[in-house]
Order: C-alpha cells, then sequence, then structure tokens
C-alpha cells in the first residue's frame, strides 16, 4: 500500500510539473510570435484569437512531460520541482533556501510573469482607448445620472420577484448542501474505500457544477420549464448547491476533532459523533454561509433576467439594448439600493451569529 502510494505522489507530481511547463512553453512562443510583427493573410497584425491558433500545444506537451520527468529524476542536484514540492513536500536540504536560490523559485518567477503579459496580449487590453475614448459613453452615464421613473412601479414589482427568487433558490439549497457536505469534507471520509469514494465523487460533481455558470443553468433549465423565474429560481438553486456544499465541507475540515474523539471513545455510531461532535460546532458559520449566498444569489438573479429568467433583469435587458438609459437608471438604482440594503442587513446579522 505504502509502494503504490508513493508511486501515485509520483506521478501527481510530475503531471503537476509537466502542465506548468508546458503552459510556460506555450506562453515563451505567444509573447515570441506576439512581438515578431508576424502578419495575417490581410495584411494587418494577427489578432490573439490566431497566434493561440498558432501554437504547438502537441509539441508543448511533449516537452512539458520529458522535462517534467527529468525535473523528478535529477531534483537531488537541481532542487525540488513546483510539481513534487506541493506533492511530496521540499527536500530539508531545501527548506531553509531564499527563493532566490532555487530553480523552483526562478521558475514560479517566469511563470507568473509570462502568465501576466501573456494575459495582457490574449485580453487585448488597451489603456490607450481607455483613457482617451471616455466621449463615446458620456451619453450612457448622462442617461445614468438622469433615471426616468417611468420605469419605477414596474421596477420595484420585479424587484420583490428578484429577492424572493433568490431566497427560495437559497432556502431549496440549505438541506441538499447540508447533507452533501458531510461526505465532501476531507476529514470525514478517511476511514473506508467506501467514503474516500463518495468524497471524490461528491467533490468532483459539485466541481463540474460549480464551474459551469448560472447563467447556463437557466438557459438549461428555461429550455425545460419555460421562461419565468421559476427557472431562475433552478438555475440559481443548482449553483447554490455546488456552493454552498463546498463552503460547508470547508468548515467542517476545520473543526476541532476533539469532541468528536470523545465521543467516538464513548462507542457511538457514526451519526451521534455528526449529530453531538460536529453540527453544534458548523451551525453558526454554516448560517453565516448561508445569509451570504442569498446576498449573492440576489446580484446573480438580475443577470439571469437577461436570458428570461426573471426578475429585474427581465426587464432590464431590453431598455440596455434600445439605449434607454434613463430607465436603465432608474432599475440600476433600484438593484444598488437593494443589494447596499441588504449587505448592511447579513453584516449585522453574522455579527450576531458568529
Amino acid at each position: 500500500m505504502a509502494g503504490w502510494r508513493k508511486s501515485l505522489a509520483r506521478l501527481q507530481s510530475i503531471g503537476i510539473d509537466a502542465v506548468l511547463i508546458a503552459m510556460l512553453i506555450l506562453m515563451a512562443e505567444l509573447l515570441v510570435v506576439a512581438f515578431s510583427g508576424r502578419r495575417g493573410d490581410t495584411g494587418l497584425l494577427l489578432t490573439a484569437e490566431q497566434i493561440l491558433d498558432l501554437l504547438h500545444y502537441a509539441w508543448a506537451a511533449l516537452a512539458g512531460v520529458v522535462l517534467a520527468v527529468s525535473w523528478n529524476v535529477f531534483y537531488r542536484w537541481i532542487g525540488a520541482s513546483p510539481g513534487r514540492a506541493l506533492v511530496r513536500g521540499v527536500p530539508e536540504w531545501e527548506r531553509d533556501l531564499e527563493w532566490t536560490e532555487t530553480f523552483r523559485g526562478w521558475f514560479t518567477a517566469v511563470f507568473i510573469e509570462f502568465t501576466f503579459f501573456a494575459g495582457w496580449l490574449i485580453t487585448e487590453l488597451d489603456l490607450y482607448d481607455f483613457l482617451t475614448k471616455f466621449g463615446k459613453a458620456a451619453d450612457i452615464v448622462r442617461g445614468l445620472a438622469h433615471p426616468s421613473a417611468s420605469v419605477l412601479h414596474e421596477g420595484l414589482v420585479l424587484l420583490v420577484q428578484t429577492i424572493f427568487l433568490a431566497f427560495m433558490a437559497t432556502a431549496f439549497a440549505i438541506p441538499v448542501a447540508f447533507v452533501l457536505a458531510f461526505p465532501s469534507a476531507r476529514n470525514l471520509t478517511r476511514g473506508s474505500f467506501l467514503a474516500r469514494t463518495a468524497y471524490t465523487v461528491s467533490r468532483t460533481f459539485m466541481n463540474f457544477v460549480r464551474a459551469v455558470e448560472p447563467l447556463v443553468w437557466a438557459l438549461i433549465f428555461i429550455s425545460w420549464v419555460g421562461i419565468g423565474p421559476f427557472a431562475g429560481v433552478l438555475a440559481l438553486w443548482v449553483h447554490s448547491v455546488a456552493a454552498l456544499t463546498k463552503l460547508y465541507s470547508e468548515q467542517i475540515e476545520s473543526i476541532d476533532t476533539g469532541p468528536m474523539d470523545a465521543i467516538t471513545a464513548t462507542g457511538a455510531s457514526t451519526l451521534q459523533v455528526l449529530r453531538y461532535g460536529v453540527v453544534p460546532q458548523v451551525v453558526p458559520p454554516f448560517l453565516s454561509f448561508t445569509i451570504y449566498r442569498w446576498d449573492i444569489n440576489v446580484r446573480m438573479s438580475t443577470i439571469i433576467g437577461f436570458v428570461g429568467g426573471g426578475g429585474i433583469g427581465y426587464i432590464l435587458k431590453p431598455r440596455v439594448d434600445l439605449g434607454e438609459w434613463g430607465e436603465v437608471g432608474t432599475l440600476v438604482l433600484l438593484i444598488a439600493g437593494t443589494v447596499w440594503l441588504m449587505d448592511i442587513i447579513s453584516a449585522k446579522i453574522r455579527e450576531r451569529i458568529v
């Protein structure tokens, strides 16, 4: 068993290093192509998308694997790699060295620098346009500064719907996330192979659900149940379950294990240990996380409405498209005021709970 775990750790460290090295190679190639002045078929400089399409991904991946294996083989001479340091720890002789004295430290510094410059090019940041072309947005800002009262009544009605849309999604997410949090906590799932499997399955599934934005879930549920607030509730509910499960499980992982050990020593069952040793420690932070999630859902529900998920966003998008900035200003002020008020209330509640 020990040999199998050692081999798995070695593979994990090599895998991490291979990904990091391949990414560094690709970012270096991107910078070289971008600053080479190369032009496309139209005679214009290559765009970020065109450069990304020209990169040699397969060669970078192959080089990443070869260099990662080499680094892990010769780490006694050149120091631990990032993957090895993360998975297996840093060798004792390297622990007291400054980052400037290790190859891993310089690799990390170069990786961060390349990531910044590559991100700048890929996202096509242009500070000159940002600083010199504000006049094109002047009409929009002027309209937002002079809100129109014609949409106030409809906005207030849909604002109430937005708040309850977020509330229902959060309320339905609480029991599901509460149950899933326990098999998703690492410190509670080390006892058996079945528990570790439940942890892996739960974490993987929740990470997938959380990775998909609520806007995408809204589109899925709109095609399922039709346009309206019900689709918005379902979209926010699914995402809230995944988000709360992560927050709840991480809180469980940070609890004091003393009460659990004491209750286990009395011969209590697993459910009794959870009931009396875990739950009392996590209820206050769970309540705090839940309130914070409702706050987030109120903001998200506005965007959900853009695709037909109900709430105030449902009438906000058409007015943005038509350039009715006075009415947009009214709706934005309603949303901002609500978020500001909820932030104050939720902060006061969390102060009392935690």
